[in-house]
């Protein structure tokens, strides 16, 4: 059976068939094994073999598939809030499932603006996010996100969103100034927006605690969130925080704001949380907005016809049970010590290496052209392509992206393979992205 009909990615694309999953590594129809060091981007956290999770499907599958929440609530999707709710950060008290990352998102703008509405706060409807975010490909997210690049083309249907700057401590730290001032002098930059809009018109501030693929998993540093908690609730703003890809143990904790010590308001997950078994994401927000609705209209102005589909729900339950009662959160620190240590050793002084960051497994590398000046590669030259494509040819699947900088400039690598991955294979992408580089960039 060909492809011929398929409407893919891309028109001219020429890309392998998977046929089979064995652990960390896909096989396509030629029989070739591919480490897959990205986890698609940032999903397979269990790789793509796990015998819990495919039984957990099998087992719903034979009881009911489907049951529109328009009618009907089932079993596993209130045993997966219960289970998300026993592990979410303080205040998060009520879990709204629906199938991904952006719908995520999308249920998180709207579900701020209708709390805002309930509490007669109308004149309450700006987002304030940052430059090099991602927070989905919808309109609303596509809005609120600050990746150009994505956004260009589409600029005239997207609703006004402010971005300041985003927590970049490589690239925007200045000589002379302390970790901790650059990150309360840019997390300022938010109250300063808050400001100059009108506290009464704005509703909520988003971000990613860990930066994923716009910028190559760039962390905040110490102080930053807090600092923006802060400004929030000195202006009544709604912190949302964006964990689709960093968040479910990708950093080595379940949910990556745990490392930061603050509470959001209201916090997105998916990737991880159905590691690509089935399509599944959550919006998870406070008692005291689900009250708010509660107490007012009673009923949240959205939804979609599969959220919270039962065959996804039982998969994502397989999924945390495996991932926080199964020891996997340990070795995604102990991976990602190792990873990390072996990407420094490898990369840690090549002249094109600029930055080798992240959290967990959940790690970037970004190519310079100068590794003085920090100048970039010139982007007609492909750097990221040319990358992915010399790992991909070595059997590494890896998420290389352009545009890290600004949206142009700017080449970085983003790793974020499965949490079952052993020493051997940490050796194994090393070894292999190792090749990869030399080949492109000598």
């Amino acid at each position: 059976m060909g492809q011929a009909h398929l409407f893919g990615r891309s028109t001219g694309a020429d890309i392998p068939v998977a046929v089979g999953g064995d652990g960390c590594y896909i096989i396509d129809a030629n029989g070739k094994r591919y480490f897959d060091g990205s986890g698609g981007a940032a999903v397979s956290c269990l790789g793509h073999s796990d015998r819990a999770v495919s039984d957990a499907i099998r087992g719903q599958l034979d009881r009911i598939a489907f049951a529109h929440t328009g009618f009907f609530s089932s079993e596993p999707a209130g045993e997966l809030a219960d289970l998300l709710i026993d592990h979410a950060p303080e205040g998060i008290d009520r879990v709204y499932l629906v199938s991904g990352g952006s719908e995520a998102v999308e249920a998180a703008i709207k579900l701020a603006r209708q709390y805002f509405l309930e509490k007669g706060e109308s004149t309450r409807s700006r987002i304030i996010a940052r430059r090099q975010s991602y927070h989905g490909n919808t309109l609303g997210a596509l809005a609120a996100g600050g990746n150009e690049w994505r956004r260009a083309q589409f600029a005239p249907l997207l609703a006004e969103t402010s971005h300041i700057s985003p927590v970049y401590e490589y690239r925007g730290r200045q000589a002379g100034e302390s970790t901790f001032d650059y990150g309360q002098r840019v997390a300022n930059e938010l109250e300063a927006e808050i400001l100059r809009l009108g506290p009464e018109n704005v509703m909520a501030f988003i971000a990613e605690p860990v930066v994923g693929a716009t910028a190559g998993a760039v962390p905040p540093v110490e102080g930053y969130f807090k600092r923006i908690r802060e400004i929030c609730d000195a202006h009544g703003v709604l912190l949302i925080l964006d964990e689709v890809m960093c968040g479910m143990g990708r950093t080595g904790t379940l949910f990556a704001c745990e490392q930061e010590g603050v509470r959001p308001d209201i916090v997105t997950i998916a990737k991880g949380l159905g590691a690509g078994y089935q399509p599944i994401g959550a919006m998870l927000c406070s008692a005291a907005i689900y009250d708010a609705i509660a107490a007012g209209s009673g009923f949240f102005q959205h939804g979609h016809t599969y959220m919270g589909h039962p065959l996804a729900a039982a998969a994502s339950c397989a999924v945390l049970k495996r991932i926080t009662g199964d020891g996997l959160l340990d070795n995604v620190r102990d991976k990602g010590a190792k990873l990390r240590a072996r990407l420094d050793a490898a990369f840690g002084q090549h002249a094109h290496v600029g930055d080798i960051r992240g959290r967990g497994l959940f790690l970037g590398i970004e190519f310079v052209e100068n590794r003085e000046t920090k100048a970039p590669f010139d982007p007609k030259r492909g750097l990221a392509r040319a990358l992915k494509k010399a790992a991909f040819n070595e059997g590494l699947i890896c998420y290389p992206m352009s545009g890290t900088i600004d949206g142009v400039n700017g080449d970085h690598v983003l790793l974020a393979p499965p949490f079952i991955m052993d020493d051997t294979q940490v050796e194994e992408v090393a070894e292999k992205l190792s090749v990869a580089v030399k080949r492109v960039l000598g």
